[in-house]
């Protein structure tokens, strides 16, 4: 018996986001079934490679190869590039495609717009880590926006639609455009609690329980470890925002050690720092799975660096809800020369 090669299908943006919008909750529990096959071994997620360009000091492509197993059973490739003067001339920092390969046959079968499914995957990692770092604390009833991207946008999106609300809403951003521009899309979802533009990271930090950096920072700019007195829980989702002196006076939680100590992170910075990673207190599958319990009293930094297990797992989601709705989009012969001798 011959096998054939699946079909080729190319899903556009539009058809991405059809196939998530309104579904926060199943994506994050998506998301959460894939960091514990990830913690009990059931993927492959190899270290992420890093385009740079000497002309373009600021830019980068990323190459985030994965795979899968338990019932999702996929290979692929997510390839991320953040072009951060892209917002100045109107258009987006980050564009990205996910490739998808067949599990048995190792062909491509399914080119997906991704920038969505990467802010999408980002920010249900962020929430379901708000939600198992806050257990036993509190809950988190300020909340503050330190950077006002699209990441911000989602993040707050997947918080709203697991269940949050806020009485405050903090946003601080060094571009005044951009904080004015989150606070309408805030006032225009229509949030119940008060938003405030902040005038400095200090100040939002100081009025936040729980803290959101979405930011392009490429080195620490947050020093004071005294701004993180009242204990907040920090999703430190941009990665190198906080200073090393930072990290130490808090419980430190990664979502794979390996992954996030290196390019010059801020727990990378640490470990250069100490020699050690004593620092790192665990995994947020350590939370999940009971292995590590957060202190309420101390400061909690969650530094999510994205694992390309995730993007397959929602990549796959939305393949799988296209196929459902009957609109995949095939390319006939995409693959054409099949006969091994011609």
């Amino acid at each position: 018996m011959t096998a054939a090669p699946p079909p080729f299908a190319v899903i556009s943006g539009s058809q991405v986001q059809r196939a998530l919008h309104g579904r926060e909750k199943q994506v994050v529990e998506l998301v959460e079934a894939t960091y514990r096959l990830h913690g009990a071994g059931h993927s492959v997620n190899p270290p992420s490679y890093f385009l740079r360009f000497p002309d373009r000091p600021s830019s980068r492509i990323i190459a985030l190869p994965a795979s899968l197993g338990g019932q999702v059973r996929v290979d692929g490739i997510k390839w991320i590039s953040s072009f951060p003067e892209n917002v100045a001339a109107g258009i987006p920092r980050a564009s990205a495609v996910l490739i998808l390969n067949d599990h048995d046959t190792g062909y491509p079968f399914a080119c997906l717009e991704s920038s969505i499914i990467s802010a999408t995957r980002t920010a249900a990692s962020a929430a379901l880590g708000a939600d198992r770092l806050t257990q036993g604390r509190a809950r988190p009833t300020r909340v503050g926006f330190v950077g006002t991207g699209l990441i911000a946008r989602y993040i707050h999106t997947f918080l709203t639609g697991t269940g949050w609300s806020f009485d405050e809403i903090g946003v601080f951003d060094l571009a005044a455009g951009s904080a004015a521009g989150f606070s309408g899309h805030l006032e225009r979802s229509g949030v119940a609690g008060r938003i405030t533009v902040h005038d400095s990271v200090e100040e939002l930090v100081r009025s936040s329980d729980l803290v959101v950096f979405a930011t392009v920072a490429s080195s620490p700019h947050v020093h004071d470890v005294s701004w993180f007195a009242h204990a907040p829980v920090v999703l430190h989702v941009s990665l190198r925002d906080l200073a090393p002196e930072v990290l130490l006076a808090a419980t430190n939680v990664v979502d794979d050690v390996e992954h996030c100590l290196k390019v010059g992170t801020s727990p990378h910075l640490v470990e250069q720092l100490t020699g050690n990673r004593d620092f790192l207190d665990g995994t947020l599958d350590d939370v999940l799975t009971g292995r590590l319990t957060v202190a309420p009293d101390r400061p909690v930094v969650f530094s999510p660096f994205g694992l390309g297990v995730l993007d397959l797992a929602v990549g796959k989601y939305v393949y799988d809800e296209v196929v459902r709705a009957g609109d995949l989009q095939v390319v006939d012969d995409f693959f054409h020369d099949l006969s091994r001798h011609g």
